[in-house]
């Protein structure tokens, strides 16, 4: 029985779910990779009274916070999404993160208000970081689910989209802002701007339909009671083996995008405005490579261009340090494109790669889980750990054998990856069943 309204045309609902999905997904990277940029060049002195690299390290840390509070938004987010429906949690998602992100933006520093305002900064990062945690799985199954199984890498690719179009237009925005004054309230407008953002993403998502596999679902009346303890109880390994998987994905890339502007900047002393301005060319580059190794997924087997990545990455350890080090302007770009390249060859298809492992049920509690986690074991740390070799070896040597040692670990993870059989999941053949209803009736009707 079809899970659609009467009348309804598939095929426009699925674009207005990939556009709700994509838009909704790159405004909450727009405010959570801002506060990224903002650590590595402004928080240290704004709101802990330190230039140097102890006030890095501090900014990097309230950063680190937040990618803490991710894996409790995606269980918070994953259980309503579970057991009411993506579209609710995604509205919400939203304005958590979108509204963190503008009181960021009109928060006093710590010459105003003393030690409260790296305390209110930390609050405020940590609900950034149940907003985006909460968001990702939503994103991608609302996308995911309105496509065939034919066509789930490239459907789940478009929010993984978000990424580098939030990381452009972020960066973007900064650079435009980073003249002379951008330390006394430059800043702050990246930040009060994500309200403008905040409403067109809330307009568009609002009028979005529920994704026809969880419809279905929830028609049958299988909608899982504690999605958390059944995915725990279930396929914790699977949420082991996403965490896992992600490693040589998350770690490099926030070095990528985030330690490279202190290491740049400081060690390098090269300029603020040319090294935003590289990250920002790198990262449109990742507006077509990310679909598009999605998409290629779909093609030729989701492990075989996730492990391309993973060994191109580790392999390319040494080489990224040495194209900066290089200190030319084209060659450091290079080496900026390149690494974010290798990392789109495995965000591409990650998503499908990852929620293929859980059924409909429990998928947005169950990928979103072992999603985040990641944050904690991952992307968290990296900045942190690279931060701290450099201030102790004053080197990128153990920055690079960290990269490899990530490597290493996706793609012992990656081995052991398989997607679930699609027969164990019903909702899938009613999704598919509709597609191919609204294909018939388009023919007919040509």
């Amino acid at each position: 029985m079809s899970t659609l309204p009467a009348g309804a045309n598939r095929r426009t609902l699925k674009r207005k779910a990939v556009v709700a999905s994509t838009v909704g997904t790159t405004i909450e990277w727009y405010d959570f990779f801002l506060y990224n940029t903002a650590a590595a060049l402004v928080f240290g002195p704004l709101f802990f009274g330190n230039n140097e690299v102890g006030g890095v390290l501090l900014a990097f840390s309230t950063q680190f916070v937040g990618f803490a509070a991710r894996p409790i938004g995606a269980a918070i987010f994953g259980h309503y999404g579970d057991r009411i429906g993506r579209k609710q949690s995604l509205v919400a998602t939203l304005l958590i993160m979108g509204g963190a992100t503008v009181l960021i933006g009109c928060l006093p520093t710590y010459e105003t208000i003393g030690i409260a305002a790296p305390i209110l900064l930390t609050l405020l990062r940590v609900m950034q970081g149940i907003g985006v945690g909460g968001e990702w799985g939503g994103a991608v199954l609302m996308s995911m689910e309105w496509g065939t199984r034919k066509q789930r890498g490239l459907m789940a690719a478009w929010p993984q989209a978000g990424v580098p179009i939030g990381l452009a237009s972020g960066t973007a925005v900064v650079y435009f802002f980073s003249g002379p004054e951008f330390l006394e309230w430059g800043w702050r407008v990246p930040f009060l701007a994500s309200i403008v953002l905040i409403a067109v993403g809330l307009w568009i998502r609002l009028t979005v339909l529920e994704s026809p596999a969880f419809a279905q679902v929830k028609t049958s009346g299988k909608v899982a009671k504690l999605p958390l303890a059944e995915t725990l109880r279930t396929q914790w390994r699977d949420v082991v083996k996403a965490l896992l998987v992600r490693t040589a994905e998350q770690a490099p890339f926030y070095l990528f995008t985030s330690f490279v502007l202190v290491y740049g900047t400081q060690q390098l002393e090269l300029a603020r405005g040319d090294l935003l301005l590289y990250l920002i060319l790198a990262a449109c580059i990742g507006i077509v490579s990310v679909p598009f190794f999605g998409w290629l997924s779909d093609q030729i087997g989701r492990r075989l261009v996730y492990g391309a990545g993973v060994v191109l990455t580790g392999l390319y350890a040494f080489p990224y340090f040495a194209l900066l080090d290089t200190r030319v302007g084209g060659l450091v770009l290079l080496g900026m494109i390149l690494g974010l390249v290798f990392h789109d060859m495995m965000y591409g298809p990650q998503a499908a790669l990852i929620s293929e492992s859980f059924g409909t049920g429990i998928r947005y509690t169950g990928a979103g889980l072992g999603y985040q986690l990641a944050s904690i074991t991952a992307g968290g740390p990296a900045p942190l750990i690279a931060t701290a070799i450099l201030a102790g070896t004053g080197g990128t040597t153990w920055i690079s054998i960290y990269i490899i040692i990530c490597a290493f670990v996706s793609l012992a993870a990656l081995l052991t990856m398989h997607p679930r059989d699609p027969a164990l999941d019903e909702a899938d053949f009613a999704s598919e069943d509709e597609a191919g209803q609204d294909t018939s009736r388009g023919a007919a009707q040509a």
